[in-house]
């Protein structure tokens, strides 16, 4: 029998966002800087860490900010290694709304997992008594808001343990802007009223921060990366002006040499492997590179991961991202980077697919488990969307630089994208012009109805994998999943397989198919919750997995 502190640690553990922490495995691909690269900012980081106290005006919060694609994740997640390394780190929160964990969108999992990291640091062991024993005096904690949860688990502790830190420690939280209200009710929420939401709770974390770094007995450092959106924008200058200190990611820190330096360790890469000439390629391509990125890392980094695809010899690769034209900046700063995105989508050999199935699977919630609200495996997403076998390696061919595409062999990791900002190009019809994919909804609809009426996907399973894919896919339940049965033709369908599915469990699904078909009888029984119990009129119960 486990004793009470591992019930209760278990317990807390039951509600973080692992993936969230610096070091997880989920964020085993996340952008890093580059050996001496960002090298200004992330020492101004370290510096004010370990001796802001000493300034003429300290501040408790430093807030990093910049365009997309400035580097904001990478110098977050090098910095915090920095500080693990020097013993500066207390806990982190990586925020992401488009790759791993989907608890790494919202709100509710952030006080536990700084909780759990906490509890986790030999030095904190008295406040990490404490957490737990908050849990233990309260188990439902974790329904509460977040202004009780911030007091109950960090800041009572801290009270009652009256530490003084031997060293400063720092928080970071990156990817607030990345934040997003969850769902409540059926009713989906319009983009307006859902950016709203995501606001609300944006603001609601930044008070709850703003509130701890104003107590006495919180001893840490906050550090806070996010784009500049208005909300974020607004609290920063309404209500934290005199307590926050502000990194902006401008020319300051010399984007553009620390872009150099990443361009010639990638170029020499490519030149080792496959043995070109140490004046490959010439010191202006390298410069005009620079030129086109307008500050914006992401730009670079994509633009070398599509010259160092296998598609084609590098030169020739480097040749079509130097042909894209040069694009004025003055009034879209992303032209260069929609550029080299639509050259890269379009080198797909079905470009309109292949954004349709980006959006699809990145920006709606459909094709997500509904328990977890974790991505599916890039492997059932691949069985869903194909009309015909093989189709998903044909039209993501190509698309490396913007997709990391699991092995094939790999039945459990999901599709993630390099960088949110391919999500911002696809949403926006000004960005992405013809790539823009109005029909997304459809499509999930049509590749919905058409698994129901072949029994399974277009690509042909063993029985085992393909008895695996129909129970998961049985479960995507859409709320207008039976008004688009409904208006079907059921002599198109074999019903008679449907009732052992987890989506047909319970009473008023199985009284739908019902009045589906007339090949399925169902029969109420006499308990007291009148639980349905179906059974087929022609007695064949057909296997999941049948074909």
């Amino acid at each position: 029998m486990a004793d009470p502190e591992t019930q209760w640690k278990v317990q807390l553990r039951e509600h973080i966002a692992a993936g969230a922490m610096h070091d997880s495995a989920e964020r085993c691909d996340a952008p890093k800087c580059h050996p001496e690269t960002r090298v200004a900012v992330q020492d101004e980081l370290v510096g004010w860490i370990e001796n802001g106290d000493q300034e003429e005006d300290p501040k408790k919060i430093v807030w990093v900010t910049g365009p997309a694609g400035g580097g904001k994740t990478a110098i977050m997640g090098s910095t915090a290694d920095t500080c693990r390394e020097k013993g500066l780190l207390a806990c982190c929160f990586f925020f992401s709304s488009f790759t791993g964990s989907t608890n790494r969108r919202f709100k509710r999992c952030l006080i536990p997992t700084l909780a759990y990291q906490l509890i986790q640091d030999d030095g904190l062991r008295d406040v990490g008594e404490r957490i737990l024993s908050c849990v233990e005096r309260n188990p439902a904690i974790f329904e509460k808001n977040l202004k009780v949860q911030l007091d109950q688990l960090l800041l009572q502790p801290l009270r009652e343990s009256g530490r003084n830190m031997e060293s400063p420690k720092a928080i970071f939280i990156d990817g607030l802007d990345e934040c997003q209200a969850e769902q409540h009710g059926d009713i989906p929420r319009t983009r307006q009223e859902a950016v709203r939401a995501n606001e609300a709770d944006q603001k609601e974390i930044l008070h709850a921060l703003l509130k701890a770094s104003n107590d006495p007995s919180f001893p840490f450092r906050i550090v806070i990366a996010s784009r500049p959106e208005p909300a974020i924008q607004s609290f920063f200058t309404e209500f934290a002006r005199h307590t926050t200190r502000r990194i902006f990611l401008d020319d300051k820190y010399n984007p553009d040499a620390d872009m150099l330096l990443f361009l010639e360790a990638k170029f020499a890469e490519i030149r080792r492997e496959y043995q070109l000439s140490a004046s490959w390629p010439p010191s202006d391509v390298k410069q005009t590179l620079v030129e086109n990125a307008s500050g914006q890392f992401i730009y670079v980094a994509t633009a070398m991961r599509f010259i160092e695809e296998s598609s084609a010899p590098p030169q020739e690769l480097l040749d079509q991202v130097m042909a894209l034209r040069r694009q004025d900046v003055s009034t879209n700063p992303f032209a260069p980077l929609d550029a080299l995105y639509t050259h890269i989508l379009n080198s797909s050999a079905k470009p309109l697919l292949a954004a349709l199935w980006l959006s699809l699977i990145f920006l709606t919630g459909h094709l997500e488990d509904q328990e977890t609200d974790k991505k599916l495996p890039a492997r059932f997403t691949q069985l869903f969307l194909e009309s015909s076998p093989g189709e998903a390696s044909y039209v993501f061919r190509g698309l490396n630089s913007l997709v990391s595409i699991p092995p094939t062999d790999d039945h459990t990791s999901p599709y993630s994208l390099f960088h949110k900002s391919l999500t911002d190009f696809l949403e926006d019809p000004s960005r992405c012009g013809s790539l823009y994919a109005d029909d997304r909804y459809e499509l999930y609809d049509a590749r919905y109805l058409q698994i129901w009426k072949n029994k399974g996907p277009a690509t042909p399973l063993a029985a085992l994998e393909k008895g695996v894919f129909i129970h998961q896919f049985s479960e995507m339940f859409v709320d207008h999943l039976f008004s688009l049965l409904m208006e079907q033709n059921f002599e198109m369908y074999d019903v008679a397989w449907w009732p052992p599915l987890p989506l047909f469990r319970n009473s008023f699904e199985m009284q739908l198919v019902s009045k589906m078909s007339p090949c399925l009888q169902v029969h109420q029984n006499g308990d007291a919750q009148g639980a349905s119990k179906a059974r087929l009129g022609d007695s064949r119960q057909t296997e999941i997995a049948a074909p």
